[in-house]
């Protein structure tokens, strides 16, 4: 998944599908990510001297990477991503629909450059 910090996503499944948000942070060991507003949970917390009120604290739980996706800045729709070389030989993201650059993955190589 080329899913990173900050994209822009969509949720495809689950109580909160069809609503937009950004990526908080990327576990790409377990394959989800924080999203935020997304998956909301209550985590009920025992009264003590860093909660002296107690009581349920609301927080986003990981949502699997399959059940998002992430939304082109440029045509504004849903769609899934695809990595390419640029001339200069520069790894990117880029929009299957627009074919727009999504961001850069890897620093320019010689052996990817266009000759």
């Amino acid at each position: 998944m080329y899913i990173r910090t900050g994209d822009t996503v969509r949720v495809l499944a689950g109580v909160d599908r069809g609503k937009q948000s950004r990526v908080i942070s990327v576990d790409r060991a377990a394959g989800k990510a924080l999203v935020e507003g997304i998956a909301r949970i209550y985590k009920h917390v025992r009264r003590s001297q860093k909660h002296p009120q107690g009581g349920r604290l609301s927080k986003e739980a990981p949502v699997q990477l399959s059940n998002l996706a992430y939304v082109c800045s440029s045509c504004g729709k849903a769609t899934r991503l695809g990595a390419r070389f640029t001339a200069d030989g520069t790894k990117e993201r880029y929009c299957k629909k627009c074919s727009a650059s999504a961001g850069e993955i890897a620093p320019p190589k010689k052996a990817h450059a266009a000759k």
